[in-house]
């Protein structure tokens, strides 16, 4: 291991290595931060709203409650 045509050679690899690590570690930050960015500003992914399920389940509690008040205002006893 003395030669130092490998030493460099080993040392070239595992730095391009460390490089292509790097990147990907670096594209899977940026898709997160991405992802966090979307979060916050509340925006659609692929048609489906990025809601908490406590928003989705106080939406459905609220449509409940509609329903049923429209069913009182009309006269069915629910």
């Amino acid at each position: 291991m003395s030669d130092p045509m490998t030493v460099i050679a080993l040392s070239a690899a595992g730095l391009i290595a460390l490089g292509m690590a790097s990147l990907a570690a670096l594209k899977g930050w940026h898709g997160w931060l991405e992802l966090k960015r979307l979060e916050i500003g509340g925006r659609h992914i692929g048609g489906e709203s990025m809601a908490s399920p406590t928003a989705r389940i106080e939406l459905a509690d609220l449509k409940e409650r509609v329903r049923k008040l429209e069913g009182i205002a009309a006269g069915v006893d629910l």
